[in-house]
């Protein structure tokens, strides 16, 4: 994890779920995003706070810092036990914190037996409540539209627990609201942020999954059919 994710709701009710009394800087699209099937290297709505604000701006998913591009494809996730320490996330660790606002994300389980044999699964919150993925990267400020090269992001992962870890090893660290917002805090430490992301996931128990159609293998494929559970799934 994290190779794909649902990000289809409206703005406002990421927002909302966030913090009913949050506004955001430069306001935003009230039509729904609408994406079932969120590749990496495509660009992704990201929360990130600014100078005057609180931002949510379409942002590349995938980072290396400029010493490493070029050299190896972008990460598009950071492991949250060296995260903080790592020569390749400590420059934007302090100034490049974000969360990625989502509805779910997708994982591959795989035969054992046959590991060419894959069954996607849905993960989600329980009750469908929105996701706030702790999210590290390069963005420009100010609103400025144009990206610059380097920008991007990537997705914070821990190891899976319970029952979860059948499905993947990894999954996203996923925030409360409360913990989203501090993490958003320019002023705290990076200590501070090192322990929120540690110690302060959501536990399996608030999430549910099930399996979907094979064809979210295909990032050409989108809709929300993509999200309905499948009463056949190969494994």
């Amino acid at each position: 994890m994290c190779g794909r994710i649902t990000q289809y709701s409206q703005a406002v009710e990421y927002l909302f779920a966030l913090d009913p009394q949050l506004s955001l800087v430069g306001g935003f699209d009230p039509s729904p995003i609408g994406r079932y099937n969120v590749p990496p290297q495509s660009r992704v709505q990201l929360l990130h706070q600014d100078e005057d604000g609180l931002r949510m701006e379409p942002v590349k998913w995938g980072y290396a810092p400029f010493w490493a591009q070029g050299k190896r494809p972008p990460a598009i996730n950071a492991r949250v036990e060296t995260a903080a320490t790592s020569k390749f996330f400590r420059d934007i660790w302090q100034t490049g914190r974000a969360i990625v606002p989502a509805n779910g994300w997708y994982e591959w389980k795989k035969d054992e037996a046959s590991p060419k044999i894959k069954q996607p699964y849905l993960i989600k919150r329980c009750g469908d409540e929105p996701l706030f993925m702790a999210a590290l990267g390069q963005f420009q400020r100010g609103g400025a539209l144009e990206p610059r090269d380097g920008d991007g992001f990537v997705i914070i992962t821990a190891s899976s627990d319970l029952g979860m870890i059948d499905i993947h090893d990894r999954r996203p660290v996923v925030l409360s609201p409360e913990c989203a917002l501090h993490w958003l805090d320019p002023e705290l430490s990076p200590e501070e942020a090192e322990e929120i992301v540690l110690e302060h996931s959501l536990d399996v128990d608030k999430f549910d999954w099930y399996p979907v159609d094979r064809a979210v293998g295909n990032v050409r494929n989108d809709g929300a059919h993509l999200i309905k559970r499948i009463s056949d799934p190969v494994l």
